[in-house]
């Protein structure tokens, strides 16, 4: 019986501290990104866990409305992808543009805001600098396409962290 408690036990621990419990990282992985602070902030489970200083596309800070505007767009994102780059050294692929950014573009086409004809881009992520130009995030320098860019050190540490599918909420 005493042997039968134990394996009972050693079972329920194991059971409790392993993956086939149903907490999803997931869910306790989030990066915030605040563009008027500019600022990455990453949260686990624990809180607040690191935050990196980037920049973005556009000296003007307002929603990505079209492509080629070189804005970073706003809302809850997930990273749908992450790859090596030879350019930015590590590239975190956003899931631009989601069902609420498609609507959010064809209501600014029905409001006349934007052309008719334009387009609503794509290919938004996290990245990091050309090589030996980390001093682009020092000086707030606005160089993107739309992206968030890291320092080179920042976006090593990110793409290690970050798991397929995390949170990525951009805020003004």
């Amino acid at each position: 019986m005493f042997k039968l408690k134990i394996t009972f036990f050693v079972l329920f621990f194991f059971v409790l501290h392993t993956s086939f419990l149903s907490v999803n990282i997931l869910d306790n992985f989030l990066i915030v990104i605040d563009k008027d602070k500019y600022e990455l902030n990453v949260f686990d489970t624990k809180g607040w866990l690191v935050t990196f200083p980037c920049v973005f596309g556009n000296k003007n800070q307002g929603d990505k409305m079209v492509e080629g505007d070189r804005k970073t767009p706003e809302g809850t994102f997930s990273i749908i992808s992450k790859k090596k780059s030879k350019n930015w050294n590590s590239f975190l692929m956003l899931d631009y543009p989601t069902q609420a950014d498609i609507q959010k573009f064809e209501q600014r086409k029905a409001e006349g805001l934007i052309p008719s004809s334009a387009k609503i881009g794509s290919a938004i992520g996290i990245h990091g600098t050309w090589p030996h130009e980390d001093y682009t995030i020092d000086q707030y320098q606005a160089w993107t396409d739309g992206c968030i860019a890291l320092k080179n050190v920042d976006i090593e540490e990110l793409y290690r962290i970050t798991p397929l599918g995390a949170k990525v909420i951009i805020r003004k």
